[in-house]
């Protein structure tokens, strides 16, 4: 079945296996109509920003969970991945202290998505 729940939990183990750092995922249904969860993350370098947001399109689309929108390629500095029910960001660790993004979206009862501070 395809709900966002599964498409939130694909996201996220995919995130783990590519190494992902600083995983955060911010619950947004009933808050915004944007989507149901925002996740963000960082990767080491703009390479590995680039492959796990490729990869993450990827078995997004290979799940039927799709459509998938990238936007910040080849750049990946910052990319987005907009996959409807799941919106992902995932950064350089200097651009993402830089935009913030957990603050700007943060509501009382967010949690921290798994991974340990690196």
């Amino acid at each position: 079945m395809n709900s966002p729940a599964n498409l939130h939990d694909l996201v996220l183990s995919q995130l783990d296996d590519d190494q992902a750092q600083d995983v955060v995922s911010i619950p947004l249904a009933g808050k915004s109509s944007i989507a149901d969860h925002m996740v963000i993350a960082s990767g080491r370098s703009t390479r590995q920003v680039a492959a796990m947001a490729q990869k993450l399109a990827e078995r997004i689309k290979q799940a039927g969970l799709g459509p998938v929108r990238l936007e910040g390629l080849p750049a990946a500095d910052w990319v987005l991945i907009d996959a409807g029910d799941v919106v992902v960001h995932l950064f350089r660790p200097e651009v993402r202290s830089f935009y913030n993004l957990e603050r700007m979206w943060s509501f009382e009862g967010s949690e921290s998505a798994a991974s340990g501070r690196a």
